[in-house]
């Protein structure tokens, strides 16, 4: 985390995300402030709480993108959920608690896979001699051929160096490839546990896991034989070999401080919880309910997980949302107050489409280049074309309900559709894309206003 710098931090969003510099920045600044935190004296670390955001901004201008983007930035415990997916505590549907039982899930298994990789070198090791004995048994007569003098190390007979000499020779034809194409008889374990589908109400989500443990301890462990060739038996053995080594209760303990710690939670569409400027009546168990269940988690409280208890005083929690129906001050007070920080993000305009198509690493023109380059078909697009292409977006956006950047998905699709069908057939031959062909593919439907409502 060290290594990124708010300022790096907002050159690798760049990369994906035009514009939005407000919310990029504010993010990078959270996002360092979880490390700047660990570096505080200690006494002082448990009185600095997260400064948590809120996004605002339509839809289709990079909101859940940035999210996307800082999971893989942050190289800590990530989580992305949509508001709307949560009911109150009591009715069915999932409960707010959920997502830091998932958050946990998540930092298991990074932690995880990082004592996975320390542990890899030794694992394949193991797993190369088991092997190895697999393909060169030991004849019983052998053994009973060895020494009995107690106290006495066995001197090397002439066939255990002639032993020792082959086992080195597959070795290195292992190493090298050669035994690939060879089938070995390898011993598995499999789960003896039946198949238990519990249908629980709110809050019990973790109910079958726990059917399933208890299970584990009833009914042991079946092995099984199997023949495979030697890469997969090598690859199955190094896993078993892994299990063997790491240890549970060091990852839980390291997962449990990095989720507690370095935790973030991407609360997207929470505009969809609130209460939409107008008064209700009765229990809203979709908007209000589900706010009021937020409010200690994001607060800080303790949360119940089969890993223990998980405290979230110092999860960080973003929340993003279009506001278009609602505004941010229609989310209850007590919410608003959680959440110190907003950011604006703006619509997107002609000038941004145009670098949309083409600045980011994973821009639109880039993506159909490449898919038709696998049927042999080179797709050129002339400057006038592409900037045709985001006037139309914009027109379309103005006219119609303003998407964002998804609207060049639905024009691109619809401008290349005749390319895209006829490509196998079209091996070697160029396609240019030019401000005509835009205006001839896409002209007609969006003047019509009620072709383009269905299409566009």
């Amino acid at each position: 985390m060290e290594a990124f710098s708010p300022r790096k931090i907002v050159q690798e969003l760049d990369k994906y995300i035009i514009g939005q510099h407000t919310a990029k920045r504010m993010v990078a600044i959270a996002l360092r402030n979880r490390w700047r935190r660990r570096q505080v004296p200690e006494e002082l670390q448990d009185e600095i709480a997260p400064k948590n955001i809120i996004m605002i901004g339509p839809t289709g201008v990079g909101k859940t993108e940035i999210a996307r983007r800082l999971a893989k930035l942050a190289q800590s415990p990530f989580l992305k959920v949509e508001a709307s997916k949560f009911t109150e505590v009591g009715y069915v549907g999932r409960d707010v608690e959920s997502m830091i039982r998932d958050l946990m899930e998540i930092g298991i298994s990074m932690v995880k896979q990082e004592e996975y990789e320390t542990l890899r070198p030794k694992a394949e090791e193991q797993a190369e001699e088991r092997l190895l004995d697999i393909l060169l048994p030991v004849r019983p007569h052998r053994r009973m051929r060895r020494p009995q003098i107690t106290g006495a190390q066995p001197e090397p007979t002439e066939e255990m160096e002639v032993a020792q000499r082959t086992r080195e020779k597959f070795r290195k034809m292992l190493r090298n490839g050669r035994l690939h194409d060879r089938e070995v008889e390898i011993e598995t374990q499999i789960s003896a546990i039946p198949v238990v589908e519990v249908f629980s109400p709110a809050g019990m989500e973790e109910m079958d896991i726990n059917i399933k443990d208890m299970f584990s301890n009833i009914f042991p462990t079946k092995s099984k034989r199997r023949k495979v060739k030697v890469p997969e038996a090598l690859q199955i053995l190094v896993q078993e070999e892994l299990s063997r080594l790491i240890d549970t209760d060091k990852v839980t303990k390291m997962a449990k401080d990095r989720v507690e710690q370095m935790g973030i939670v991407f609360i997207d569409e929470l505009d969809k919880i609130s209460g939409h400027g107008s008064a209700h009546h009765g229990p809203d168990v979709s908007r209000e309910g589900v706010q009021r269940d937020l409010l200690p988690i994001i607060e800080g409280s303790s949360v119940n997980t089969k890993h223990g208890v998980i405290k979230t005083d110092h999860i960080l929690f973003v929340a993003a949302g279009a506001f278009h129906v609602s505004k941010p001050s229609d989310l209850i007070p007590e919410l608003q107050g959680r959440f110190p920080l907003r950011a604006e993000l703006s619509a997107l305009s002609r000038d941004d489409f145009v670098r949309i198509l083409t600045e980011p690493k994973n821009a639109l023109v880039t993506q159909y280049q490449e898919l038709l380059r696998t049927e042999g078909v080179t797709l050129a697009f002339e400057e006038a074309a592409i900037q045709e292409i985001a006037t139309l977006a914009e027109e379309v956006n103005d006219r119609a309900e303003n998407i964002g950047a998804r609207r060049l998905h639905t024009i691109m699709e619809k401008l290349l559709e005749e390319v895209s069908f006829e490509a196998p057939d079209m091996r070697g031959i160029t396609v240019t894309v030019t401000p005509q062909m835009v205006r001839e593919r896409l002209n007609e439907i969006v003047k019509n206003q009620d072709l383009s409502r269905y299409i566009l």
